[in-house]
């Protein structure tokens, strides 16, 4: 896994043990092992492809997580097992299925799910690092850490709910943290329980746990782990008689004023909460100091500078009252930057109030709102080929948004490498959006698993020619956006983070690296969606 450019999370050793749990509790120390026929032992291979190295941990909903190789793409994995396997796996396998759909940088990406009846197990991305449960076991979090997780897990809810999907097992053991500061969402559940409200009201959770240390949850503590039970337990938060949490400011000191009521408004359930794509977005907005930037490795992306302007929505009122979720966000987050920079500045220089109040009684006039996020029209499409020989994969880039996700244009197969064969730097999709666009998300729809590919743009346009395609793609190489994907499983890959004060006209999908196919390689980019206003 690459390293991340800037600074992360402090790491904890524990020993060296590293967290790979599914259900985001550890077994208790004390509980034996299950042993019954099906049980894996180190060394074997599974599928003749992934061999178990080492025995991680059993999780509380009695799988065992095992660190192993894939012996074919030698890559490192975590083998998540259940056994029997059949109709007691049948949960685990289809919330695997789901989630392998779904590419994001802030998602564990999913590889492989088989039933061998005896039992059943999950192949997914082995994540050098520990949950978020473990990170705070050591101590609270900062204002800006935080923020920093709640915004990758809300952006990778968002890449979930863009499918109709919801994740259903949000709480702070399914969350990790890489050794290299990266944030990611693992194990999504299918068992119909939860909706996307329930997702977005998680990373209030998370928050406030992140913030203080307690899981204010008390109804459904992690499911079914009970407080101060054993040495994987969250301990409850400090509740009054009503029993309602203590909100974070009253738990620990120094908690930002606004980050105290955009949290306790994502758990009061008498308030709607936002969707999980504008709450990603309103925590992407904010500005922190440099030596509090995490880098998540996916599309949360703190500036090292501040001064960015809040979000513009409604600047002053009291907290819950007669106000829109949208209005408690934008006062949330416009405080949390008051509050955030009053802790990063320097103690002898004066603070800056960014919201200045009204020099007289007159009314404030109120800023409008922003556009709507849509889908935007793609005017035209191309195929960029600089290193073919005779312009024959350049036909039907039409069918790339003509709205069909079943029909669109391919690659040939190649064979001997999944680089084009060692023949072609790669090809991509060129797209032009007819005028500017500010840009929320691409999503792109292909039509097999694991190729890799990045999102690029520039100004220039070129004609239809090898030349023409090289003097592009060599302009654009220099403008990757979104996030670049490294190889991957699964059919959609959702770019977003964004710089909300860009605009983009032209946008290049860039294929390096194909899928395997029958006798080679080849893939099909069916589908480009672009949103945004």
């Amino acid at each position: 896994m690459p390293s991340s450019a800037g600074p992360s999370i402090d790491k904890i050793t524990e020993g060296g043990r590293v967290t790979q749990v599914g259900e985001g509790q550890d077994a208790d120390e004390t509980t034996p092992p299950v042993m019954t026929f099906g049980a894996p032992t180190a060394g074997e291979v599974l599928a003749e492809r992934y061999e178990l190295v080492e025995h991680i941990n059993n999780d509380s909903a009695g799988r065992l997580v095992w660190r192993g190789v894939d012996v074919v793409l030698r890559r490192p994995v975590a083998v998540v097992m259940r056994y029997p396997g059949g109709d007691s796996a049948t949960e685990m396998l289809q919330a695997a299925v789901a989630a392998s759909r779904v590419i994001h940088p802030n998602l564990v990406g999913v590889y492989d799910a088989i039933d061998e009846a005896e039992r059943a197990y999950v192949v997914r991305e082995w994540v050098d690092g520990h949950s978020l449960r473990e990170l705070v076991s050591e101590g609270p979090l900062d204002a800006a850490r935080a923020t920093a997780v709640g915004n990758a897990v809300a952006s990778a809810l968002a890449a979930v709910h863009a499918t109709g999907m919801v994740h259903g097992n949000v709480h702070p053991g399914t969350v990790m943290i890489s050794d290299d500061g990266r944030v990611v969402l693992a194990d999504a559940r299918t068992d119909g329980a939860d909706s996307q409200e329930n997702d977005v009201r998680a990373v209030g959770g998370l928050l406030y746990f992140a913030l203080t240390g307690y899981w204010p949850h008390a109804e459904a503590p992690l499911h079914g782990a009970t407080a101060g039970h054993g040495r994987a337990a969250i301990p409850d938060a400090v509740r009054d008689a009503n029993g309602a949490a203590a909100a974070p400011r009253q738990v620990r000191a120094g908690v930002p004023a606004y980050l105290d009521d955009l949290t306790m408004d994502l758990l009061d359930a008498d308030i709607a909460p936002p969707s999980s794509d504008v709450l990603a977005a309103e925590l992407a907005r904010l500005d922190v100091p440099e030596d509090d930037y995490l880098d998540t490795n996916g599309p949360l992306r703190f500036a090292a500078e501040t001064g960015e302007e809040p979000s513009p929505l409604a600047a002053a009122g009291g907290r819950k009252v007669a106000l829109g979720i949208a209005g408690l966000l934008a006062l949330a987050l416009v405080g949390l930057l008051i509050g955030i920079s009053t802790l990063g500045g320097d103690e002898n220089e004066p603070q800056k109030n960014p919201v200045a109040a009204p020099t007289s009684s007159a009314p404030v006039s109120e800023e409008p709102a922003a556009p709507a996020v849509r889908n935007l029209k793609i005017s035209a499409a191309r195929i960029i080929d600089p290193d073919s020989r005779d312009r024959a994969e350049v036909r039907d880039a039409e069918k790339v948004f003509d709205g069909d996700k079943d029909d669109g244009w391919s690659t040939q197969t190649y064979r001997g490498a999944s680089n084009f064969g060692n023949y072609k730097r790669g090809m991509g999709v060129w797209i032009d959006l007819g005028g500017e666009h500010t840009i929320k998300s691409v999503q792109v729809n292909l039509s097999d698993t694991g190729a890799s590919a990045e999102l690029l743009t520039g100004t220039i346009d070129q004609p239809s020619t090898n030349k023409g395609d090289d003097e592009i793609l060599k302009a654009y190489k220099k403008n990757p956006i979104g996030q670049p994907f490294e190889a991957h499983d699964g059919t959609t890959m959702t770019f977003n983070g964004f710089d909300a004060d860009q605009k983009y006209r032209y946008l290049l999908f860039w294929i390096t690296d194909l899928p395997p196919n029958g006798s080679g390689y080849k893939v099909g980019v069916n589908e480009i969606t672009v949103q945004g206003s």
